[in-house]
């Protein structure tokens, strides 16, 4: 039985679309989602699917080895980021190399780095007046979307297209593809 970890900071419909994805799946399961939202709606989309969803601070992220504890005892496969918005410690990245998957909301390298997450991107992307966004699922490494590029998969903008359609474009093209290429990862 493979294992995979999730995290994330918000909603969490690309946990859900992942978890929905796996439940029929009897090689794979989802062993937890951790948080760094005590708030995040995530946590009421765990409850409603089943899964343990679990919050944790700042410092149990960054200053002890609780998070890194918590995923050793949960000993996963795969470590996904869906919406997670912090950088990953070091010693995490140390622990699970080429473990830790990101999804990012467009065609790296453009758009990528601290602060380059959610709307921003899709303003930029309409800023720049670019014909095409896309989604970059890639490899975590010690700085902010700069791992390896696992797969793209790109969708024409047009001139009257907003952040918000753009966004809408990015969000189909993650739920479509994001848990296959996990799928593929894990087989």
């Amino acid at each position: 039985m493979k294992k995979i970890v999730l995290f994330a900071s918000g909603s969490g419909s690309n946990v859900e679309n992942i978890v929905q994805f796996f439940q029929d799946k009897q090689n794979v399961s989802i062993a937890a989602v951790l948080t760094n939202k005590r708030d995040a709606k995530v946590l009421d989309r765990c409850n409603k699917l089943n899964i343990n969803g679990l919050y944790f601070n700042r410092t149990a992220f960054y200053k002890t080895n609780c998070v890194l504890g918590i995923l050793e005892s949960l000993q996963p496969d795969l470590i996904v980021l869906a919406g997670f918005l912090w950088k990953i410690p070091e010693n995490m990245i140390q622990k699970y190399p080429s473990q830790i998957i990101n999804i990012h909301p467009a065609l790296l390298p453009k758009y990528g780095g601290k602060g380059m997450y959610g709307m921003r991107v899709h303003e930029a992307v309409k800023n720049n007046g670019d014909s095409e966004s896309g989604i970059t699922i890639h490899y975590v490494n010690e700085n902010y979307d700069e791992g390896a590029i696992i797969y793209q998969v790109k969708t024409k903008i047009v001139a009257d297209d907003t952040p918000e359609t753009i966004a809408q474009k990015v969000h189909e093209l993650e739920y479509e593809h994001f848990p296959k290429v996990l799928a593929k990862l894990l087989a």
